[in-house]
């Protein structure tokens, strides 16, 4: 047994997580050593008692290691441990890293220059505007994107960074065979291929509410610092944000209007400290990066200046711009019309969104701006 196949079989048993994998490396130095270890001396680690020291010991009675193989092999995944040089290195940092990670697609040297982006599941218009406005400049400008693949300012930074053409990383809740939420099922597939798909539970784990809070640590464990694009009061974003902090990474956050409950979380940010962000300029010019051409300072320049450039459109963009009017354009029509795929439409639409040609109204709907 090499040490990627105890990390795995440690990972199928209950109740073994990263702080206790730590404890028992301290004392028996390798993976394998742990599960070859008597009872008697899994009992001498602090934090282990007989129960769990024979659940170590009797391991086989409780995994079944070539039925998870072949789940990881149909599923195309690859298997990062925390001693591997693929590992991420600020991951590594952090108090408790997971010390087996599932990876579908590919982490990249650059993915060390990552931002999380993240927000509330039931966002606002408004919220989900700002995440999709910052995530598209940010990628565009070469940063990754990293999210939770959650319902709402999740959705809209994955989407906007595909639609930059950039990279995107996502980590689950759940098993990498059992994506939550369901309906983002195709969009963690176009993930992977330009990016990755990311979880340290076993492939067909089913997502619980400990999990959520164990998947922001990474979240926030693999970027330099974390934006909070919309958050009310009491928030999964807040403890995300905080555990940022904890972390030693920087926290951003978009400000939104004061009547608004689900803007409470990202002022209250704003108050005790976090850079407050309008634009991606605010996070690029504190990294002291540069724009990577001419084209991306469209995106950060001002409106006017925006309508009096000429946009260069590929034959998908031209096409999706002629199908739309000077008034409001239901996405079905538009789809109907171009007789393209549905997410080669909404990601063409924020292309152009970004370029300041379309914008995107309530309801989606659309409509031209020259």
């Amino acid at each position: 047994m090499n040490a990627t196949d105890a990390y795995l079989a440690l990972t199928l048993l209950p109740g073994i997580g990263p702080v206790r994998v730590r404890r028992l490396l301290e004392r028996f130095n390798t993976p394998p050593d742990i599960l070859s270890a008597s009872a008697k001396a899994i009992q001498s680690v602090n934090g282990f008692g007989s129960e769990m020291a024979n659940l170590i010991v009797h391991w086989e009675d409780h995994v079944d290691l070539p039925e998870e193989y072949r789940r990881i092999h149909e599923h195309d995944i690859d298997l990062i441990t925390l001693d591997s040089e693929d590992y991420p290195p600020s991951l590594r940092e952090i108090h408790d890293p997971p010390f087996l990670l599932f990876v579908k697609g590919k982490l990249l040297e650059r993915d060390r220059h990552a931002i999380a982006v993240v927000g509330a599941r039931r966002c606002t218009h408004y919220g989900t505007e700002a995440a999709k406005k910052l995530s598209f400049q940010l990628a565009y400008a070469g940063l990754t994107i990293i999210s939770g693949l959650a319902r709402g300012i999740d959705t809209a930074a994955h989407e906007a960074a595909l639609a930059a053409k950039g990279r995107t990383l996502a980590v689950l809740g759940s098993g990498i065979g059992n994506i939550y939420p369901p309906e983002n099922t195709a969009l963690a597939e176009k993930i992977t291929q330009s990016g990755a798909v990311i979880s340290e539970f076993p492939v067909l784990y089913v997502p619980d509410k400990q999990s959520f809070p164990l998947r922001n640590r990474i979240v926030s464990g693999m970027s330099f610092g974390i934006l909070v694009a919309e958050a009310p009061a009491r928030s999964g974003s807040l403890i995300t944000a905080n555990q940022a902090l904890d972390q030693g990474r920087n926290v951003y956050a978009v400000p939104g209007p004061i009547d608004r409950p689900t803007s409470v979380g990202c002022n209250r940010l704003i108050q005790q400290g976090a850079t407050l962000v309008t634009d991606a300029n605010d996070i690029l010019e504190e990294r002291e990066m540069l724009f990577p051409n001419e084209s991306t300072a469209l995106l950060f320049s001002d409106e006017n200046e925006a309508h009096s450039t000429t946009a260069k459109l590929d034959d998908t963009e031209k096409t999706v711009y002629e199908a739309l009017e000077s008034s409001e354009t239901q996405i079905d029509i538009i789809i109907q019309r171009t007789k393209l795929p549905s997410p080669t439409v909404s990601s063409t639409l924020l292309r152009l969104e970004m370029k300041r040609l379309v914008k995107q109204l309530p309801g989606k709907q659309f409509v031209k701006l020259l």
